[in-house]
């Protein structure tokens, strides 16, 4: 459900605002941007207005790995079936997310790119009336990692780096504003320049599927990669002779990392010991869900093999996790679950993903002059009203 009115007045709604909660108040919105955040109940009525009656209203959640959902797997879809997947992620309160590759052929890799620059293309001109969450670019996990860390990933797709001409066999959307992202393993054999010449076009770098040692680390920290990819997964666990990766961004306040929040990739006790070392400014929340999410258990045809999904973990033929079926408010719920407060949760779950993406002056948090993508959860942390630049793309009956 959408509407054309260029104002939109959210009353009478608990504000999770950056570093406090406003228990009554509400939010206009002018065109696609908040032009005020009222803390009382003055705010002028207008036919476009929505009173809330008490629903608590978050940032937009920003989703910055994400293989599929509703069905569809980003390797294989058309720009329909990606629209498909942007409206279904807006039932779950995500505004924005970054379809994310996983190794594959050149020609694999064209024709998704191609699908996914016709839908943003689409979805620009189509703004007045928005289908659903937003698509920012695309994030390719891999194929520069570590093949003795390559989890549910193709090894046979895995590359090293010799020069500027491998980065071109990853094409990004012809669309100005799409964000490009790689997550990467910095030992591999050319894997330094590769960080520093990805830096010197503007990538967004993520460290993972890696067996990097602090050395390593370091240097690549140097040159430009500064963020982990689903943290304490795909690399080796910390040891008390070997820190390896995890004991690296640990000790680190200049490192940030996401995390799997789905009680599967991590134990619940582990992400509350994480929260506590690193804090919640510096751990985003992805769902690195695959086609299966929100499909329920069963086998699924997925990256050319069967993926069994039972009582919400998967595994392939290997026996490895091959990704999650939980959207961000599945990650969200857990994280409110384990007490986690609600501005850090926010904080997780739509600023640190837009810092992440270099978003953050655009959006990722409630504040006057951002763009107005946000959520409305009840009280057992269902979606009940979704806004993607101050449009309503999802409303619960």
């Amino acid at each position: 459900m959408s509407t054309s009115e260029d104002t939109l007045i959210l009353s009478n709604a608990r504000l999770v605002l950056p570093g406090r909660i406003v228990e009554q108040g509400s939010i206009e919105i002018e065109k696609d941007r908040i032009l005020s955040i009222r803390t009382d109940e003055e705010s002028p009525r207008s036919a476009s207005g929505r009173d809330l009656g008490g629903l608590t209203l978050f940032p937009g959640f920003i989703d910055a790995h994400i293989h599929g959902a509703a069905g569809v797997d980003t390797m294989d879809a058309s720009p329909q079936e990606l629209a498909t997947v942007s409206y279904f992620l807006s039932t779950q309160g995500v505004t924005s997310w970054l379809p994310t590759l996983v190794p594959a052929t050149d020609e694999n890799y064209a024709s998704v790119i191609d699908a996914v620059g016709v839908q943003m293309k689409s979805q620009r001109r189509l703004f007045e009336q928005p289908d659903g969450a937003r698509i920012l670019g695309v994030h390719y996990e891999g194929p520069f990692v570590n093949t003795s860390q390559c989890g549910a990933l193709h090894s046979e797709h895995f590359k090293t780096f010799s020069g500027p001409s491998d980065i071109d066999s990853l094409p990004s959307p012809e669309v100005p504003t799409a964000l490009r992202m790689t997550t990467l393993a910095p030992e591999i054999e050319g894997g330094l320049d590769l960080v520093r010449e990805l830096a010197r076009r503007g990538w967004i770098i993520a460290i993972g599927h890696t067996r990097a040692g602090t050395d390593v680390l370091d240097l690549a920290h140097e040159a430009g990669a500064r963020h982990m990819t689903h943290f304490m997964n795909a690399m080796p666990s910390l040891h008390h002779r070997a820190p390896g990766p995890v004991g690296w961004a640990l000790s680190r306040n200049d490192v940030r990392f996401d995390i799997i929040a789905d009680g599967i990739h991590l134990d619940p006790f582990v992400v509350r010991l994480l929260l506590k070392i690193k804090g919640a400014d510096r751990i985003s929340l992805i769902s690195d869900s695959i086609a299966a999410a929100g499909k329920g258990d069963g086998q699924y045809k997925i990256w050319g093999e069967t993926i069994t999904v039972n009582d919400r973990r998967t595994s392939n033929s290997r026996g490895s996790i091959a990704g999650s079926v939980i959207t961000m408010l599945d990650a969200v719920k857990m994280m409110l679950f384990l007490d986690t407060p609600e501005i850090d949760v926010a904080r997780m779950s739509a600023t640190g993903p837009a810092r992440l993406l270099r978003i953050d002056n655009v959006c990722g948090s409630l504040e006057v002059g951002k763009r107005a993508d946000l959520v409305a959860l009840d009280e057992h942390f269902n979606v009940r009203l979704t806004v993607v630049g101050g449009q309503i793309v999802f409303q619960s009956k």
